[in-house]
């Protein structure tokens, strides 16, 4: 490569690095994985070493990506907050090692290894114990402040325990990651596909996303969780190690990594990131690596950083679990909200233990962008170790033939032609009579997060919008006996079944109705304040806009998305129409005597129980004042278990967590 040649090349890849950053960083919409991404920037450093003359200050290799976007005050950090190298190599992580002896003239180096959470990075400044910042990277040098936001995660506390033995700083700034549980990735992503909006690709992304809300009552809403595991600024010194910084943080009531290793020399080091590996897929979030700091921080000091990183540490990435397969179709799926998600339909491969067959292709940009086409050998992942996903074509193995593929300009069911809403990606049916909306709209009213009517699944909802019988949810509560018989022989019994199921629904609980209407942004969670709040249907549709935004946890876009529902005439009506056809949802019951026992612990089931289902213990918790989570950490308070406990109950006994049976369990209810 010549003189010329380097510079433009250095050009490009700086263009695209900085591109790519600006998507990670403030967009949090990734279009390449981080291996994609990695290996750019690596190609970038090696040409820069190569050709020195062009290596500048400037340049992506040698700074921080910048996460700052307006609408957030900036703050600066009172020591900088740099990234990590990484690394794919255990000859390079051997290679980290060998430096660090050469400048310390000895091998057997103590080091900490720690799981690298894969989330958004904070620094929280305490000052006399009590918190009162919370800052992103930003640029390494100063980040914005989101302390509003991050005080909605229930795990930070505002004041630091006094731990014995040990004075408080003045001033300590603790580095850490917040993120988001796989559970409550799955949580959400499932309301969204039951809405028929399109999936969040990764936790990451939606994390942050979600801390970078300018409302904190949205933030609120998605459960968050932070953990801390760096030291930064602290006046005065409080700790030695990186070890016993872990000790501090934790004695001081903050959450920290829940397993790291203590290791002396290379080999004992790597032994412990394989055992990471192995266990990583059991922990409640994602985790994309091991990170190896040295132990004493007086090492940490005279090894020192670059601009961008610290030389006593690295981050040693595992490769993304990936399978390469044909894809033999593109199927595009109608959402209850008129939401066209193209799907890829695959020839069935074994990807992380799993047989996968489907992957999101997100969207018609996202097909663009990455020139899927049918036919095509496809690059899999599971995005977050939860969602397989589309990464990427084998280009060297296309089909001649293979078309380039044109997205539906009209709805796939009913034929109405496709529009696209300002500020949205996604393509949406405009018709709300599609029977695919209706078909989702029905299932959603009926599921276990709904009105609960049993009978009334998939095949049956399929049956009764294909026959006519039933094209909005009032349609439920006008269903004929005489008309179901004609479905088959022998019918009669389970008829009658879904005949009592559906009279039974009449009663529902308040917030099952209001989850079941699938208004825009409002789950479960959501939906039980609102029937706190207003005790009837009928109060929540005339509720005001200021109404809602008094109830904690409801912000501007839950809001307007809630008086928008109410303000459809169609919706006016849909309510009028139950109401008539006897729809009488039970207000909920307000809390007496024994209600609050359960008040301020937190539960995990698992298991089959001998007489409840997980319903009904997660009703009997709630209604006692209690809480459900679904994964198991230091803050849970007792683990419900029953037979065929799995992974959980393994994690309660190795965190110390009690474990409680049914009985005992309805004794702490009183009964």
């Amino acid at each position: 490569m010549t003189s010329a040649e380097a510079r433009q090349r250095i050009a490009d890849l700086r263009a695209q690095v900085a591109r790519h950053d600006e998507l990670y960083h403030r967009q949090a919409k990734p279009e390449i994985t981080d291996l994609e991404y990695d290996r750019l920037k690596r190609k970038l450093a090696d040409l820069e070493t190569q050709f020195p003359q062009f290596k500048t200050a400037g340049s992506p290799t040698e700074r921080v990506g910048d996460d700052r976007i307006e609408g957030f005050a900036a703050y600066r950090h009172r020591q900088p907050m740099q990234s990590l190298d990484n690394t794919y190599s255990e000859d390079e992580l051997r290679a980290f090692h060998q430096r660090l002896v050469k400048l310390f003239g000895r091998e057997d180096l103590a080091y900490v290894v720690e799981p690298k959470i894969d989330g958004i990075a904070v620094s929280l400044t305490y000052e006399k114990g009590a918190l009162v910042r919370a800052v992103t990277r930003g640029d390494g040098i100063e980040g914005d402040d989101i302390t509003v936001n991050a005080q909605t995660i229930k795990a930070l506390p505002p004041r630091l325990k006094a731990a014995r033995g040990a004075r408080l700083p003045e001033v300590i700034e603790i580095r850490g990651e917040i993120y988001m549980t796989l559970v409550e990735f799955q949580r959400i992503n499932r309301e969204r596909e039951e809405a028929g909006e399109a999936l969040f690709a990764n936790p990451r992304n939606l994390t942050a996303g979600t801390i970078k809300q300018l409302d904190s009552r949205e933030v609120a809403r998605r459960r968050l969780e932070i953990v801390l595991y760096g030291l930064g600024f602290c006046e005065p010194a409080a700790v030695e190690t990186q070890s016993g910084f872990h000790g501090l943080v934790r004695a001081w009531g903050l959450p920290t990594v829940e397993k790291f290793w203590t290791t002396h020399g290379i080999d004992e080091t790597w032994r412990a990131v394989q055992e990471l590996g192995g266990l990583r897929h059991a922990f409640a979030y994602a985790t994309d690596g091991a990170v190896v700091k040295l132990d004493a921080l007086a090492q940490q000091r005279e090894a020192g950083s670059t601009a961008k990183a610290p030389r006593w540490a690295i981050a040693y990435k595992f490769a993304a679990e990936r399978a390469e397969t044909r894809l033999n179709a593109i199927t595009v799926q109608v959402g209850r909200t008129g939401v066209l998600t193209p799907v890829a339909e695959l020839e069935p491969v074994v990807l992380a233990g799993t047989t996968v067959a489907r992957a999101t292709l997100h969207n018609r940009d996202e097909i663009m962008r990455k020139d899927i086409r049918v036919g095509d050998f496809v690059r899999v992942e599971k995005a977050g170790e939860v969602i397989p996903a589309v990464v990427g074509v084998d280009l060297a193995r296309r089909p001649a033939d293979a078309a380039p593929y044109v997205f539906p300009d009209r709805c796939p069911v009913c034929g109405t032609r496709v529009v696209q809403y300002e500020g949205e990606v996604a393509l949406r049916c405009p018709n709300p009579d599609c029977p695919a909306q209706v078909r989702r709209r029905v299932q959603h009213f009926a599921s276990k997060a709904g009105v609960d009517i049993e009978g009334l699944g998939e095949a049956m909802v399929d049956t009764l919008v294909e026959k006519g019988w039933v094209k909005s949810l009032a349609d439920i509560y006008r269903l004929r006996r005489d008309d179901l018989l004609t479905l088959g022989k022998s019918v009669e019994k389970s008829t009658d079944n879904l005949l009592a199921a559906i009279a039974a629904s009449k009663r529902a609980e308040l917030w099952r109705v209001i989850n079941g209407l699938g208004i825009q942004h409002v789950g479960a969670a959501a939906a039980k304040d609102l029937a706190r709040k207003f005790g009837s249907l009928e109060a929540l549709a005339e509720a005001k806009r200021d109404d809602l935004l008094a109830i904690a946890g409801i912000g501007e876009t839950m809001a307007e998305a809630i008086t928008a529902h109410f303000n459809e005439p169609r919706n006016r009506a849909l309510v009028s129409r139950l109401l008539a056809l006897g729809l009488a949802p039970t207000a909920p019951a307000r809390p007496a005597g024994g209600t609050t026992r359960l008040a301020g612990r937190t539960f995990v089931l698992t298991g089959t129980l001998p007489v409840l289902t997980r319903e009904e213990a997660t009703a009997r918790i709630e209604a006692a004042g209690g809480k459900v989570s679904g994964s198991v950490s230091r803050k849970t308070s007792y683990v419900l278990a029953g037979a065929e406990a799995g992974s959980k109950l393994d994690k309660a006994k190795a965190l110390g967590v009690p474990v409680i049976g049914e009985a005992e369990f309805l004794r702490m209810l009183g009964g």
